[in-house]
Parts: C-alpha cells; sequence; structure tokens
C-alpha cells in the first residue's frame, strides 16, 4: 500500500520538501498540506519536520520552534479526541522579499468532529486533575499564539493557530516610529 506523503500546495510532481530552492519559490505564500489517518500519532514527528523545513528562513530565533510545538498539540488533539482524518495546513502570508523578518503563519487543523475543544482552565496543585498526563495543549496554544480559535468546517471544524515572525512584543516595537 503506497502511503500519502505531505504535499505542498500547488507543487508539481517532485516539488516540494527536500527540493533545492522551494521556499525561494513560493516566497510570497508557501502552503503546506497533509492529509492524517486516523490515530496515526506517528504523524504528529512528520508535521514537526515539515514545518521545521518550511519555517527554515521564517522568523526571529524561536518563533519556529513555537510553530512546531503549537502545531503538534494541535494535530494530536486531532488525531487522539476525534474519530477519524484530519487536515493539516500551514500557510505563510506576508512574507515578501524578507521571510526572515516579515510574515505571519497560520497553521489549521480540519477533522470531522463539529464538538468544539474546551479549553482548561489552570489546575490548582492538589487537584485530582493537577496529575493528569493531559489536558494542557489549548492552554498552551491559548498562551503562546499570536491568535487562534476554532470555526465550524463543514461537517466538522477546523482548529487553527497563528504567528507572527516577530512575535507579538518585537512586532509591535517595529511599529513605532
Amino acid at each position: 500500500m503506497k502511503r500519502r506523503t505531505a504535499q505542498w500546495a500547488g507543487a508539481e510532481s517532485g516539488d516540494g520538501p527536500g527540493d533545492a530552492g522551494e521556499i525561494d519559490r513560493w516566497d510570497a505564500e508557501p502552503i503546506w498540506e497533509r492529509r492524517l489517518r486516523h490515530r496515526d500519532v506517528a504523524a504528529v514527528a512528520e508535521v514537526r519536520a515539515a514545518l521545521r523545513h518550511m519555517l527554515a528562513a521564517w522568523g526571529e530565533p524561536g518563533r519556529a520552534d513555537l510553530a512546531e510545538l503549537l502545531a503538534s498539540e494541535l494535530v494530536t488533539n486531532a488525531l487522539v479526541h476525534t474519530d477519524g482524518p484530519a487536515v493539516v495546513t500551514a500557510r505563510l502570508a506576508g512574507g515578501g522579499s524578507s521571510p526572515a523578518t516579515k510574515g505571519r503563519l497560520r497553521v489549521e487543523v480540519r477533522d470531522l468532529v463539529p464538538r468544539h475543544p474546551t479549553l482548561r482552565v489552570r489546575i490548582p496543585d492538589g487537584d485530582p486533575m493537577s496529575e493528569a498526563t493531559s489536558g494542557r495543549g489549548l492552554l498552551l496554544v491559548h498562551s503562546l499564539a499570536d491568535a487562534w480559535g476554532v470555526q465550524a468546517h463543514g461537517v466538522g471544524k477546523a482548529v487553527w493557530f497563528e504567528l507572527d515572525a516577530l512575535g507579538a512584543a518585537d512586532a509591535q516595537d517595529a511599529q513605532e516610529p
């Protein structure tokens, strides 16, 4: 059985991760998309690797690492807490001629379950739930992303986050005279 690999949207056969110069070809707005099979948790590492490749020349130090972390959380949630496949899409917009200092990343994970995830508040020490090994992913997304949300999408939903290349504080400083 042939395993489906990640696809760069709009790419011809042979174009994609690993091909020389691909970020230069798509510097206006690179888009990456991958279909995920139900409960294929190995796909989480593959998504991180693809994002690392896509974001190699993007953002201030640490921004790409943050994108990997947040994408891991959303992908894991979709694979573990839903009963079907999912699709992850990453898009860079507004990078212009300098993707290392400009642009906004949007990562979206769509699944077939219309139920929206619940953001858990911080659990106080001593509470039995404070020892739980899960339930903090959306709290990380909420705390670290520049923007995030959930929207109805066909028969399911899309959970997304956005990060600016400079980070919220750095982007604000860059706009001030």
